[in-house]
């Protein structure tokens, strides 16, 4: 498994993961709100215009945009954003994966991999995670990985045509000294031992 940035050569690989997974991912993916009366109209961007603006955001240190690629091939995204520095040092997870991979391990060890080098790179504190209550998978890397839930945010974010709740996951770099992928191996070793 490698975590590494988006670039705009990943398009074909990237587009075709997108399209087979569409209504697996629909569900949880966000939406653009319908505008204000007299507001502008936003469209969803092109992958050419994501990836210049996930490009722009990290060459500013505001975000982290990464692949996720499983023996070889693309299988998801994931993207430490809203990175804020100062007193708080602080950024928010968001990602997506093929459903062909999915509970294997992939995105968890993807979580792990953006979080330790956050942590120990760059320099942030916190990291968070807000998820749907109601998307399992989801729930279940943050769970696997120990992330401490912290509670409700109701209609967060736009998702699937309407506002969300999410529930808040997060970690400090104090409750992984070690590394949270390091701790991610051990409970994987010692969930197979038993």
């Amino acid at each position: 498994m490698t975590l590494r940035p988006i670039k705009l050569r990943d398009q074909r690989a990237w587009r075709e993961v997108n399209r087979r997974n569409r209504e697996w991912l629909r569900p949880w993916e966000a939406t653009v709100p319908p505008p204000a009366p007299g507001g502008p109209v936003v469209q969803r961007p092109t992958y050419r215009q994501m990836v210049r603006h996930l490009r722009a955001e990290a060459n500013a240190g505001r975000m982290l945009p990464f692949v996720v690629e499983y023996r070889g091939g693309l299988v998801g995204q994931l993207t430490v954003a809203g990175i804020t520095w100062g007193s708080m040092c602080s950024g928010h997870v968001g990602y997506w994966v093929d459903r062909e991979v999915a509970g294997r391990g992939v995105m968890p060890t993807a979580v792990a991999l953006a979080v330790d080098h956050c942590f120990h790179r760059i320099g942030l504190h916190r990291v968070e995670i807000c998820i749907r209550p109601e998307n399992g998978p989801s729930r279940r890397v943050v769970e696997k990985l120990g992330f401490r839930e912290e509670g409700l945010r109701p209609r967060y974010l736009h998702i699937d045509g309407a506002w969300r709740d999410h529930l808040v996951f997060a970690l400090t770099a104090e409750e992984v000294p070690g590394g949270l992928l390091r701790r991610w191996h051990h409970a994987r070793s010692a969930r197979h031992e038993k």
